[in-house]
């Protein structure tokens, strides 16, 4: 039974709402329905909101599988911060204007450790 891993998919599920609304105010204020309209600060809150999409729902999964196979609580617990520190460390520094470069590689970097030690783990556990 999945009893930490709810935790955090609950909130990056916020995390990923406040991106969205950000999206949708970008696109109120520009009067952009469609698209990035050619203006570079819509397409930064798409892509800031769209690399969150592409990469935590695959952590969450692999976060998941580790739990389930039966993982001590330390280690869900920390790639459950792992996923939700990075997500918020790039969604941050890449959102802003300028970009804080080294909070979005601090981010990418956490979010790909947390990748690959859940994939290792879950291998490893699996077999």
């Amino acid at each position: 039974m999945l009893s930490i891993t709810p935790v955090y998919a609950a909130l990056l599920a916020l995390l990923y709402v406040a991106l969205s609304v950000r999206v949708i105010m970008q696109r109120r204020g520009d009067k952009i329905s469609y698209g990035d309209g050619g203006n570079t600060d819509m397409l930064k809150v798409m892509r800031t909101h769209s690399n969150f999409a592409e990469y935590a729902p695959f952590a969450l999964l692999l976060i998941a599988m580790v739990e389930l196979q039966g993982a001590g609580g330390w280690l869900v617990n920390l790639l459950g911060l792992g996923i939700l520190a990075g997500r918020v460390l790039h969604a941050y520094g890449f959102g802003r204007k300028p970009q804080i470069v080294i909070l979005r590689q601090i981010g990418m970097l956490l979010t790909f450790a947390v990748i690959v030690v859940a994939a290792i783990a879950s291998l490893l556990m699996a077999l």
